[in-house]
């Protein structure tokens, strides 16, 4: 047996770390394949209530389907005119961010052979509701500022799970868009 051949890394954390490894090795030699488009669709019920569906996206070469539509729902609280039949749609940014980095932390994990047993976070995000209502020119519409605690157990020292934290806040895609912006456009069919 050849002492310097690298061992595979088992399944870990619910992470098929085998097919991640892969999948990362395929994609490195094939860029196309890492060209992703995701959408979500969305419908107004009432008030300020709407749903999104999910269902179906772009990737690996060609078009791509969930196992099955999601749903997601957004309305506001009764204390800003709404019915609070779901979330809002600021909480539901923060729930991408802590989703996006947990999912991170749990492949990264995996990919370095360290056993979690706890990861929880709390996502908060400070806000002033007079930019959004139109009273001051002067406040930004969205979050000021968000801030993201993270507990992590796991079967590797704490700074090695630190780093694990670390290189996910680092690669999070949902960060990226916060932190650095993103064009977006808005298109209108009005009838």
């Amino acid at each position: 047996m050849n002492a310097h051949a690298k061992v595979p890394r088992p399944p870990l954390n619910g992470v098929d770390t085998p097919a991640l490894l892969n999948t990362i090795g395929v994609v490195a030699g094939q860029p196309d394949l890492a060209k992703f488009r995701f959408k979500a669709e969305n419908e107004w019920i009432a008030g300020t209530h709407s749903r999104s569906a999910l269902y179906s996206f772009y990737g690996a070469g060609g078009d791509q389907a969930h196992k099955a539509t999601f749903t997601a729902e957004g309305d506001h609280p009764a204390v800003l005119c709404g019915a609070d039949n779901a979330p809002t749609p600021v909480e539901w940014l923060l729930h991408a961010l802590a989703t996006c980095i947990t999912a991170g932390i749990g492949n990264i994990a995996a990919a370095r052979g360290v056993k979690l047993t706890k990861v929880r976070s709390k996502i908060e995000g400070n806000i002033d509701l007079r930019g959004i209502l139109g009273i001051s020119d002067e406040v930004r519409n969205g979050f000021q500022n968000i801030r993201a605690d993270f507990e992590i157990e796991g079967d590797a020292p704490p700074e090695t799970l630190r780093k694990i934290v670390e290189q996910s806040r680092s690669r999070s895609a949902v960060f990226d868009v916060l932190t650095n912006g993103v064009p977006v456009t808005v298109s209108v069919k009005a009838a």
